[in-house]
């Protein structure tokens, strides 16, 4: 197989997300399958590859490079537009277009779905972020009765829910680093999550909204938004309840009921899909189709037209010119 190159702006707390880490994780992953690299093209650092360095060896056939950092992706794939490239996907919507030879791994069936009508003659793959198994139900004692993280949160979240729920019930309210997020959780009878205003402001999508899946795992009630890649998992009424539903009162009143009557704890076997295991399954057959694309693509060029705007204007244009034949016909 062909070495994999992660292509990440820099590792340092600079670039610091979830989407850094996840990408860290697969990264891991994919280094129990083939040779795998962590490539910086933004910031030098110690021990690891820098992109302009890399791109001046002389034969990069056996390397794939990976990108995935949204905001870079559209200026990286001209750099890499005779490399072998893949694009692993988390959020969507940031306006940019990927030829088909450029592979496409989305993190959620959400952003699959996208990508699937913006890219039909791109091969596209789904590889869901890996939860990590430290989040499980470890059986400690929930003294917390709501747990809230204000990163990402909806200004109704922590302007008029928190304050509310604060008069009736036991808050903890996080505004930094956690040492331990899954003794947190298992601390936590519920735990909110309303990402929706922030990727709104963002224009992008939710890529996948670990933390309410890793609270969930830990045992947790999540009230949470189920936008973007959320929708993948969330389930409202059966596995968790969707926040912000119409009122203060009646998210309130709700709240505090999940928090005297729980719910049973999912069973461990909901989060199959996104443990080691699978994911080490699914990138060796994605990693196999991959090598067998990119041998095919340095023998034979593309030979299915793209859905561009003007092939679009022009299937648009035919339409109707059919539709106003068909009437005159019928005449």
């Amino acid at each position: 197989m062909r070495s994999l190159y992660f292509l990440l702006p820099g590792t340092g707390k600079r670039f610091a997300c979830g989407g850094l880490f996840a990408e860290l994780k697969a990264f891991e992953l994919a280094k129990q399958i083939c040779s795998a690299k962590v490539v910086t093209y933004k910031q030098r650092e110690k021990d690891t590859l820098f992109l302009d360095d890399v791109l001046g060896q002389p034969d990069l056939s056996n390397v794939i490079f990976v990108m995935s950092w949204g905001f870079d992706v559209a200026k990286l794939a001209k750099r890499l537009k005779y490399h072998h490239a893949i694009y692993h996907a988390h959020s969507s919507g940031y306006g940019f277009t990927l030829p088909p030879s450029t592979p496409i791994v989305t993190v959620s069936r959400n952003t699959l779905g996208y990508w699937g009508q913006l890219s039909p003659n791109s091969l596209i793959y789904y590889l869901p972020n890996q939860i990590s198994d430290e989040f499980s139900i470890l059986g400690l004692n929930r003294d917390i009765d709501v747990l809230v993280h204000t990163r990402k949160s909806s200004e109704y979240l922590l302007n008029q829910l928190i304050p509310a729920l604060k008069q009736q019930c036991k808050v903890e309210v996080i505004t930094g680093f956690v040492d331990s997020l899954s003794t947190a959780f298992n601390c936590t009878k519920v735990y909110l999550y309303d990402s929706a205003e922030y990727w709104a402001q963002q224009r992008v999508s939710e890529g996948f909204g670990l933390q309410p899946m890793e609270a969930m795992a830990c045992g947790c009630q999540v009230f949470s938004s189920v936008n973007g890649g959320l929708s993948d998992y969330l389930d409202p009424g059966f596995n968790c309840y969707k926040i912000a539903g119409y009122s203060t009162e009646f998210d309130v009143q709700r709240i505090l009921k999940a928090i005297d009557n729980p719910k049973s704890p999912l069973p461990s076997s909901f989060f199959d899909e996104y443990r080691s295991p699978n994911i080490l399954d699914r990138w060796q057959v994605i990693l196999s189709e991959l090598n067998e694309f990119f041998d095919h693509k340095e023998k034979q060029p593309a030979t299915i037209a793209s859905l561009t705007r003007s092939r679009l204007a022009t299937l648009t244009i035919k339409r109707l010119v059919s539709k106003v034949q068909k009437k005159l016909s019928s005449r």
